[in-house]
């Protein structure tokens, strides 16, 4: 089989989704313009493994961005929206179910006393910082430059030149009006996040971070940075917002605020909470959260919102991630070692090719850059504009591909294993990526 028909029945689907989609796609990364050629159309999943529309198979590390951190159709997974989905889909009315996730996930994560769930990471972002508005009465918010936090206008804003800009929209569509209220910095630099309070502190409502910059790669918080956020915004009157959308439940059972000791204001959650299904929420102290009406005056509701099958799914997700009888091994700490063993393996491999690269892994995520020259380090978003190697990265990607590996389609993005993936899948990998490695080098 040739190249070009290994992924024949993917284009055509591709060709015919253009005419009724924009662009193809619903969400602008599977377009594949991070690594050029066509789309790859996925058509069935089964623990560790996806299957293309051509028939092609492959160790995934996508994992639906992160949510399936069992795998594909676990069993438990199945069964819990079986089951739900024959008592109903939908009621638009409160369900027990909504109560059992919220106690779960305040019981995992130590930053969390309410929750308010919703139906997406962006959904979920948006809210709180209405939330933190409304709280502080303040209405200024602060991002860091490469941080995605969702689509909501005030998030899609870029930094400009100098320690700190007012926003200017980075999409058309967005008015500036809206954007000129979003401050932006750039990730690890806590002296420029300082200036910033120094210069505009009192009209500040919140900070929005990820603990790991996983959105631009995988950048790990340098020592301290953290804690130096939440101590600059706590003597400013300011809310601290971790976006966990990705990060929690994937680096530790209660996040990076667990694995780290930050105690935020405000949490955002998705992926994982859902177990594969639409879902988000925000999260936080009791006293803020009151402010969410019908509590408290900032308004917020959603048809969908805390959907049972979504519920379901989620329960059954971190209740089989999580649990396990006293003196043996978690999935979820099973799947931290394969990726531990995964991480450890690329910057072995690194070093024996040649090729330059930085890797990064907490829990059960892990990514790597491409890098220009040896030596560098990649801490924030400019670094990464400067040093990646995104076309290097395009040429191992379908090497990847060829040799039944799915990574995600961009430099950009970090990559998951889940609790399926097992030692044979590692090693299958790491064989993968040495000779893939020797391909991107030529």
């Amino acid at each position: 089989m040739t190249v070009t028909d290994r992924y024949a029945r993917s284009k055509a689907l591709f060709a015919a989704a253009q005419s009724v989609i924009p662009g193809g796609v619903n969400s602008p990364v599977r377009a594949f313009r991070g690594v050029g050629g066509t789309p790859i159309f996925f058509s069935r999943g089964s623990g560790s493994h996806v299957e293309d529309v051509d028939g092609n198979s492959y160790i995934d590390y996508v994992l639906s961005w992160g949510p399936l951190l069992l795998g594909h159709a676990h069993p438990a997974v199945l069964q819990a929206i079986a089951e739900q989905a024959a008592r109903g889909t939908s009621f638009g009315a409160p369900t027990e179910l909504e109560t059992e996730l919220a106690e779960l996930v305040i019981a995992l994560m130590p930053g969390v006393e309410q929750v308010r769930f919703v139906n997406s990471g962006t959904e979920a972002t948006m809210s709180a910082l209405r939330l933190a508005r409304a709280y502080t009465g303040r209405e200024k918010i602060v991002k860091f430059s490469g941080c995605y936090h969702g689509h909501a206008d005030m998030l899609l804003v870029q930094a400009g030149s100098g320690v700190a800009t007012l926003g200017l929209p980075d999409s058309p569509g967005v008015p500036a009006s809206t954007a000129a209220s979003t401050l932006t910095v750039e990730y690890n630099d806590l002296d420029a996040a300082a200036e910033l309070f120094r210069q505009h502190g009192d009209t500040i409502a919140a900070v929005i971070v990820e603990p790991i910059a996983a959105n631009m790669g995988f950048v790990l918080p340098e020592p301290g940075y953290l804690q130096g956020l939440r101590e600059l915004t706590r003597s400013h009157g300011t809310l601290l917002i971790m976006d966990e959308v990705m990060t929690g439940f994937r680096t530790s059972p209660g996040g990076c605020q667990g694995l780290w000791g930050i105690d935020p204001d405000i949490t955002c959650l998705g992926k994982v909470i859902g177990g594969g299904l639409p879902v988000g929420a925000y999260a936080g102290k009791r006293a803020i959260m009151q402010t969410v009406a019908p509590a408290g005056p900032m308004y917020q509701a959603g048809t969908l919102s805390g959907n049972p099958l979504a519920m379901a799914a989620g329960l059954a997700t971190l209740r089989t991630a999580f649990d396990a009888p006293e003196g043996e091994t978690s999935l979820f700490q099973r799947a931290a070692g394969r990726a531990q063993t995964l991480a450890d393996g690329i910057r072995s491999l690194s070093e024996q090719t040649g090729v330059p690269l930085q890797v990064g892994n907490v829990g059960t995520m892990f990514g790597f850059y491409f890098l220009k020259e040896a030596g560098v380090k990649v801490r924030n978003y400019a670094e990464a504009k400067q040093w990646v190697d995104a076309a290097r990265y395009a040429k191992f990607f379908w090497a990847m591909c060829e040799r039944g590996v799915y990574l995600a389609p961009s430099q950009f993005e970090a990559g998951f294993v889940s609790a399926a993936h097992d030692t044979v899948d590692i090693a299958v990998t790491l064989t993968a990526i040495r000779e893939a490695l020797l391909a991107a080098r030529g």
